[in-house]
C-alpha cells in the first residue's frame, strides 16, 4: 500500500470519501487546524500537495532560506510540551531547522496519519441543498465534507519565469519557491540569480561563495538591513522557556504578534544627533530594530525618507565600487512598503571580484539563449540560472483553485478587482468555508504562525458552536463583507504600503488588480475584532 492509499480514515461509500471537515494544505496552518478538529472529535482529513509537512519551508530550499522572523516568536505557542522539548538553534532560523521543527511537531501529534501527501485539490464546489463541500484532487479522489478549510497560505504559488526563451536554455534552471530537493552543486560554476526581493538578497551571498562567476539581474533594487545572527546560547534558550507563557501573552497583544521591540516616538519627537544615534545602534545590533525603532516610518513620508536616506548612506559605505552602490540604491518608493529584508552580508557580496551587478532598469532582459541570458546591451554565458522572482501572494493560491460556492459562483468571479472576505476567515456566498491566514486579515505583516493559531481557535470555536446548536451553515452576510473591506481599505489608504509596486498590492503579477487588502490596523486589534464578533453572536454571519 502507497503512502497515498495509507493516509486517512475517512471511508469510502460510492467513492466518496464522506467528511466532517476537510484542510487543504499541511503548513504551519493546516497542521494546526489538523490537530484542533482531531481533538474535537471530528473525522477529519487533511491533503497536502507535497510529499510532506511544512508548507512554504517545504518548498523554499534555496541557498540561504531563512526566516526573518526571530525563533522564539516563529513557533506553536499552544503546547508548552513542545515548546519546553524543542530548542532553537539560531535566533532567526534556517529551512532545513524550519523544516525540521515541522517535522517534529507532526510526529509529536501523529499528524501524518490523517494527511494524505501528494494530493492537490484541482476542484472545490459547495452543494446548496445538501451544506456541504465536494472536492476533487489530482489523484481522483472524491471528499464530501460540512467544513473546508482554507490553508493554503499567501505565498506558496511561485511566479513562472516569463522571460522569452526560458524553455531554450540548456543549462539548469530552477525557481527560487520550487528548489530542488536534492543537492545543486554550484562549485566552479556560471551562475545567474534573477530577482533581488527578499529571497535573492538570501541567495547571492551563499552562491557568492561557491561559484566561479555570479551575475545578479536587479529589476527594483531593494532595502535590506543586516540580520546579524547568532546562536542561541544554554542560559537564553533556558530563560525563554521559563518564561514563554509571558512572552506569548505580550506577543498576542501586539502589533506583529512578537515580541520585536516597537517604538511610539514619531520621527521628528527625536532631535536629530539622538535619532541618528538610534539608527546606528539598530544597525550594529540587528536590522530588526529599525522595524520599530519610529512609530510613524509608514504613514509619515518624511520621516520614511529620513531612515530610508541613513540605509542609502549605509550602501554607500558597504559597497566598494561607487557605480554599483548607486544601482543598488532604492528610490522611488518608502522604505519599508515593500517586504523588509534581512541579510546576511548581502551588499558585501557585491565586493567580491566574481560577483557583478546587472542592472535590468538601465539594461533590460531581452530573452533568455541556449546559453545564457542576453540583455539590450551584452549577454553573459552561464550554467545555472536561478529565478527569484516572486509570488502570486495572497489571493494566488485559492484562484489557482476551481473554487464554486452558492449557486456556482466561482472564487475568481467574486475575487475579481482582488481579494475580499470578512475578517480573511469567511467570504460572502461560500457557506462553511474557512479560510486560514486569509488575505483580509493582518497576513503577512504578522507572526504568520501566531496569526495560523489564532484563525484556526476561532474557526474550531464556530464549529463547535453550530454542532452544539444543531446548525448546518455558517455564511458572511454582504454588507458585513462590505464594511470590513473598507476598513482595511480606509486603514491602508492612511500607510504608505499602498505607494510601493511589489507583491502586497499584486502589481508584480501581470493583469493582477491592484488592491492592498492586508489589515493594517495590528494583530493584537484583529484577535480583538473577531473575539468580539464571535462573543455578539457571531456578529457579521447568518446561519442555516
Amino acid at each position: 500500500m502507497d503512502q497515498h492509499d495509507n493516509r486517512g480514515n475517512a471511508a469510502a461509500q460510492d467513492g466518496v470519501h464522506r467528511l466532517d471537515a476537510l484542510v487543504i494544505g499541511t503548513g504551519f496552518g493546516g497542521m494546526y487546524a489538523l490537530h484542533r478538529a482531531r481533538g474535537m472529535g471530528l473525522d477529519v482529513l487533511a491533503i497536502e500537495a507535497g510529499d510532506d509537512v511544512g508548507g512554504t519551508w517545504y518548498w523554499n530550499r534555496y541557498p540561504g532560506a531563512r526566516c526573518d522572523v526571530m525563533s522564539i516568536d516563529y513557533s506553536y505557542s499552544f503546547s508548552d510540551e513542545i515548546q519546553q522539548e524543542w530548542t532553537w538553534s539560531e535566533q532567526f532560523a534556517a529551512q532545513p531547522e524550519i523544516l525540521a521543527y515541522a517535522r517534529f511537531v507532526a510526529d509529536k501529534l501523529d499528524l501524518k496519519r490523517d494527511i494524505r501527501f501528494e494530493t492537490r485539490a484541482t476542484s472545490v464546489e459547495y452543494d446548496d441543498e445538501a451544506c456541504i463541500w465536494r472536492i476533487e484532487t489530482n489523484r481522483g479522489d472524491v471528499f464530501e465534507a460540512n467544513y473546508c478549510l482554507m490553508a493554503t497560505g499567501p505565498l506558496s504559488v511561485p511566479k513562472q519565469i516569463d522571460i522569452p526563451g526560458a524553455s531554450k536554455f540548456k543549462g539548469e534552471i530552477y525557481l527560487s519557491g520550487k528548489y530542488p530537493h536534492h543537492p545543486v552543486d554550484l562549485k566552479g560554476k556560471r551562475v545567474a540569480v534573477i530577482g533581488t526581493g527578499s529571497s535573492g538578497i538570501q541567495i547571492v551571498p551563499v552562491v557568492a561563495e561557491q561559484a566561479e562567476q555570479l551575475y545578479v539581474f536587479q529589476r527594483t533594487p531593494s532595502f535590506t538591513l543586516p540580520m546579524r545572527n547568532r546562536k542561541l546560547d544554554d542560559a537564553y534558550v533556558a530563560h525563554i522557556k521559563a518564561h514563554y507563557p509571558g512572552l506569548r501573552a505580550v506577543a498576542r497583544h501586539s502589533l506583529t504578534g512578537g515580541v520585536r521591540p516597537i517604538s511610539t516616538r514619531p520621527l521628528f519627537s527625536i532631535p536629530p544627533e539622538e535619532r541618528e544615534q538610534l539608527m546606528e545602534e539598530a544597525w550594529a545590533h540587528s536590522g530588526l530594530r529599525f522595524l520599530g525603532l519610529f512609530s510613524d516610518l509608514l504613514t509619515n513620508r518624511e520621516a520614511n525618507e529620513v531612515v530610508a536616506e541613513f540605509v542609502r548612506g549605509k550602501i554607500a559605505e558597504v559597497v566598494d565600487d561607487p557605480d554599483t552602490a548607486r544601482r543598488l540604491t532604492p528610490r522611488g518608493y518608502p522604505i519599508f512598503a515593500r517586504r523588509p529584508c534581512l541579510d546576511t552580508g548581502y551588499y558585501e557580496a557585491y565586493n567580491r571580484s566574481n560577483v557583478t551587478l546587472m542592472d535590468c532598469l538601465e539594461d533590460p532582459i531581452v530573452e533568455i539563449t541556449e546559453t545564457g541570458i542576453r540583455t539590450g546591451n551584452t549577454e553573459v554565458e552561464v550554467d545555472v540560472i536561478i529565478a527569484a522572482i516572486g509570488y502570486d501572494a495572497l489571493t494566488g493560491a485559492m484562484l489557482s483553485i476551481d473554487i464554486k460556492g452558492k449557486g456556482g459562483r466561482s472564487l475568481n468571479e467574486k475575487w475579481a478587482e482582488g481579494g475580499r472576505s470578512y475578517l480573511g476567515l469567511m467570504i460572502e456566498g461560500f457557506p462553511n468555508m474557512f479560510v486560514i491566514a486569509g488575505p483580509n486579515g493582518p497576513s503577512a505583516l504578522a507572526n504568520f504562525i501566531l496569526l495560523n493559531e489564532q484563525n484556526v481557535d476561532w474557526v474550531c470555536d464556530c464549529i463547535t458552536h453550530m454542532r452544539t446548536n444543531g446548525l448546518r451553515a455558517i455564511e458572511a452576510d454582504l454588507d458585513a463583507e462590505d464594511r470590513w473591506m473598507r476598513k482595511v481599505t480606509e486603514l491602508g489608504s492612511r500607510s504608505l504600503y499602498p505607494t510601493a509596486n511589489t507583491w502586497y498590492t499584486g502589481a508584480n503579477v501581470p493583469g493582477k488588480p491592484r488592491v492592498f487588502p492586508v489589515y493594517i490596523g495590528g494583530f493584537g486589534r484583529y484577535r480583538e475584532i473577531c473575539s468580539d464578533a464571535a462573543a455578539e453572536g457571531y456578529r457579521g454571519f447568518s446561519f442555516v
